[in-house]
């Protein structure tokens, strides 16, 4: 390479103001390669920058690879960096199908790519490619040609092992990966047929051989008690082993707060402070009070455990914790995104110790509005842990003796604790005034909860009955989180903010026509604020069908995510909102606890408040974070969320299914819940589990599926099934390795005409789709956002099971099949049990 003068970067300056030891800027190196005209290696680059000194060098090899990352330039396996334009390749990853195709999905947000089964032949779900595009099929959809890949998805994967002669195969778990993984027998170790394991990947698939394995564990069989929660949490990559150098952090951490780590911090040890949980919480994040004064304000105090002041910047511990980005939680049991020493310890405010936390201070109007915020550290001493049972029956209206009897005896046994629990019942309603004049969105979804019983076998599936005492915490840490947002705002620092952003354009205009259809009206025009929704959820206040309603109110929504750029919350009213709460369980919350002892320790907003005797903390070891580092962590800390609610979504259908197993041909009364081209979706009454009733089983019509009234219609007979109807049902199968229950309607909406439509179906699987397949939805969340769950396994039931081929004709749903079927993105809508609470309120 030629050398010449050392060019000069326009934005030289930028660099220096924000570097020590400037590099050349992204934009000048964008530039560099578009005049080189050709795709470069970093000793290339370092020449052409005149770039000598090692500092200098690695510092550009960092940049090329945050620029390579965030998609501004493509680099392969041999280290050559150009320009994605330049190069006519799309940096992407890989979307598997149980049926052979795939999908492309560029980095950049460009339109997907169709990938052929000849294409994905040798690619897993996941994969992260690098691709271009190879033509136009006949219904004008691009297709995708893969020329590299980067980075495999899969070291290791989960499946059902069947034993052949001579060999073995592995069929994974994961719906979204067709492959059968070869198994030769002396790398089989000691699974037996029909067993679930992890398979290690020897080698990749190629386009005329498949991959090979070797079995690294045997999880068991489908009666080994814990096997959905072992199978979910390796399918999904959920971290579950600490590291040795982790605990052994852990382990030097002291056992209990002395009074040395008192110092820089106030002492509340003597104010009265209450957690506020359910039965079975262990980890503590927070402890309320509230002061009431004689005008009718308040002060309320929110503390938060200190988990910043033990989990410090470049440990193994953080490095831990921002792998795993949040605990996740599976009926009866936890992941914890700290070792128990911190998590159950350490960092959970239990009563009658002493605990480090960051606490804010906020001054409430008699109105209900924030007049005031201040953070400091302190230390707290909690006076009690309570219940939200217990909270409820102290401060609400008995409505019988046995509750007046009740009531006394509780109020007698927290006897010191009345007043501070009096003056936060009067503030919740305050605060909640506030929030419903504003025109905050309160989705009442119901939350179910697993009662086991011998064995780890379901006995029942309750509902979680919401009490006051719930809504009253929910209103002090939303109080907390929109200070903590006002503080990171107002001072200028780069930080993460929890962003829901409005209605899905694309499914605006099908929800008014759906409700229009109802009587229904959402105004608004093209861009319906809270206040738009919350109109429509006062409309279905006394409707028998509100909780269906409001989940189509959901489905329309955006899903919330982690970013640096705030966009407000839309689903809870806020300009500025972002998780303060939970650091304990969410990294995000951890990251903003940084941020703010940060601003406490230099002393660099009104709102915090430093103590005489607190040494300053320099930025380098606190909070470094840049903007890009922050746009990295958001994405990574939304997508460790939505694994997390996969894996506990998955295990969810395993316990219901295993549930249903002895209720096959029994009847029940239920509710339609979802419509879909392929069938109907039926919640059961009183045991809050879902099936499908697949359009085959309609068989005395030819039905078509309407997407604007979610129905589907008889041709002939007019029989018309809604989504909200009621029908009677009757159990018919239960697949627990598919995760499906299959219903039949009973009584009038059932009958035995074969016509065309039902012959036509009944050539391929009658359950070719799941919920999770076209047409699916949504989890419903109570913050007004959506939650991707990903899809269902679908296995055969005889012993060697094979991909089924995608049947040509006429399909499930009811569509003409086509060979390049269309990516969709909706999945499927699970209740949650025994989980902590998932709503962006705490």
């Amino acid at each position: 390479m030629p050398k010449s003068k050392k060019p000069a970067d326009p934005f030289a300056q930028r660099e220096a103001d924000n570097y020590s030891n400037p590099i050349p800027s992204r934009e000048f190196i964008q530039q560099q390669l578009q005049q080189l005209g050709q795709p470069v290696s970093h000793a290339q680059l370092c020449e052409q920058l005149q770039l000598k000194d090692e500092e200098s060098i690695e510092a550009l090899r960092r940049r090329l690879i945050a620029m390579s990352r965030d998609g501004q330039i493509i680099s392969n396996r041999r280290g050559v960096y150009g320009l994605a334009a330049s190069m006519e390749l799309l940096k992407g990853r890989i979307q598997g199908n149980k049926d052979g195709f795939g999908f492309f999905i560029p980095e950049d947000g460009s339109g997907d790519l169709f990938l052929s089964a000849r294409e994905m032949s040798k690619l897993f779900d996941g994969d992260v490619v690098l691709a271009r595009v190879s033509g136009v099929d006949q219904r004008g959809r691009k297709e995708g040609m893969i020329v590299e890949i980067l980075k495999r998805r899969y070291a290791q994967i989960v499946g059902r092992y069947y034993k052949e002669q001579g060999f073995g195969i592995v069929v994974p778990d994961s719906k979204r990966i067709s492959h059968e993984i070869m198994v030769p027998d002396k790398n089989a170790g000691k699974a037996q047929d029909g067993q679930f394991v992890v398979a290690e990947i020897l080698e990749y698939p190629e386009r005329h051989r498949k991959a090979i394995a070797q079995i690294v564990e045997v999880l068991g069989d489908t009666k080994t008690p814990g096997l959905e929660i072992d199978i979910a949490v390796r399918s999904h990559d959920i971290p579950h082993v600490f590291p040795s150098a982790v605990l052994k952090e852990t382990e030097r951490l002291p056992d209990e707060v002395h009074d040395k780590d008192m110092v820089g911090r106030k002492d509340l040890r003597k104010i009265p402070f209450v957690t506020i949980d359910g039965e079975d919480a262990k980890d503590f994040d927070d402890a309320v009070f509230a002061q009431r004064h004689q005008r009718g304000n308040w002060t309320l105090y929110v503390a938060i455990a200190d988990v910043s002041h033990y989990v410090k910047l470049g440990t193994a511990l953080d490095e831990e914790a921002s792998t795993r980005g949040t605990s996740v939680y599976f009926p009866g049991s936890v992941i914890p995104m700290l070792p128990e020493k911190l998590s159950n310890g350490l960092c959970s405010l239990k009563p009658h110790v002493d605990r480090l936390t960051l606490v804010c201070e906020m001054e409430i109007a008699v109105n209900g509005e924030m007049t005031g915020y201040v953070f400091y550290e302190a230390g707290i001493h909690s006076h009690g842990r309570m219940t939200y049972t217990e909270v409820a029956d102290i401060v609400q209206t008995p409505a019988s003796p046995l509750q007046e009897t009740l009531q006394r005896t509780l109020r007698k046994r927290y006897e010191t604790l009345l007043e501070p629990l009096e003056n936060l019942y009067s503030l919740y309603h305050a605060l909640r005034s506030l929030r419903d004049r504003n025109g905050a969105l309160d989705f009442d979804t119901t939350e179910t909860r697993i009662i086991f019983g011998e064995n780890k076998k379901i006995r029942e599936i309750v509902p979680v009955v919401r009490n006051d005492a719930h809504r009253l915490i929910e209103e002090c840490m939303l109080c907390a989180n929109v200070a903590t947002a006002r503080l990171l705002e107002g001072a200028e620092l780069p930080a993460l903010y929890r962003v829901h952003e409005g209605p899905n354009p694309d499914k605006l205009e099908n929800l008014r026509q759906f409700l229009g259809g109802l009587g229904l009206y959402l105004p608004g025009g093209e861009k319906p604020t809270p206040t738009d929704y919350a109109k429509v959820l006062k409309q279905l206040a006394l409707r028998p069908d509100k909780h269906l309603l409001q989940t189509m109110l959901i489905r329309s929504l955006l899903q919330a995510v982690y970013q640096p750029k705030n966009l407000g919350h839309f689903g809870l009213g806020y300009p500025a909102y972002t998780h303060f709460t939970s650091p304990i369980r969410r990294y995000p919350d951890l990251l903003v606890h940084r941020g703010i002892r940060h601003l406490i320790r230099n002393a660099r907003n009104v709102h915090v408040e430093k103590q005489k005797d607190a040494a300053p903390l320099a930025k380098h070891d606190i909070y470094p974070y840049q903007l890009s580092d922050l746009v990295t962590l958001g994405e990574t800390c939304s997508m460790a969320e939505r694994r997390a609610d996969a894996a506990s979504y998955s295990v969810m259908d395993w316990l219901k299914c295993e549930y249903m197993q002895d209720k096959i041909g029994d009847e029940f009364t239920g509710t339609i819940s979802s419509v879909t081209g392929f069938g109907l979706f039926v919640e059961l009454n009183d045991i809050f589990v879902e099936g499908l009733v697949h359009i085959s089983e309609l068989s005395n019509d030819y039905y078509h599926f309407d997407p604007v009234r979610h129905s589907l219609d008889g041709e002939r007979s007019k029989q018309r099934y809604s989504l909200g109807g009621t029908v009677q049902v009757k159990v018919v199968r239960v697949n627990l390795d598919e995760k499906k229950i299959d219903l039949q309607i009973v009584g009038s909406g059932s009958g035995s005409d074969k016509g065309a439509l039902r012959n036509s179906l009944r050539k391929g699987d009658a359950n070719t789709k799941s919920r999770q397949g076209e047409g699916g939805k949504k989890h419903a969340r109570s913050d007004g956002s959506a939650a991707d769950t990903g899809k269902h396994k679908k296995a055969k039931k005889s012993k060697k099971p094979r991909k089924q081929k995608p049947h040509k004709g006429k399909q499930a749903d009811g569509a003409v099949t086509a060979k390049k079927p269309k990516r969709t993105h909706k999945h499927k809508s699970h209740g949650k049990a025994n989980a902590k609470p998932k709503s962006d309120k705490r």
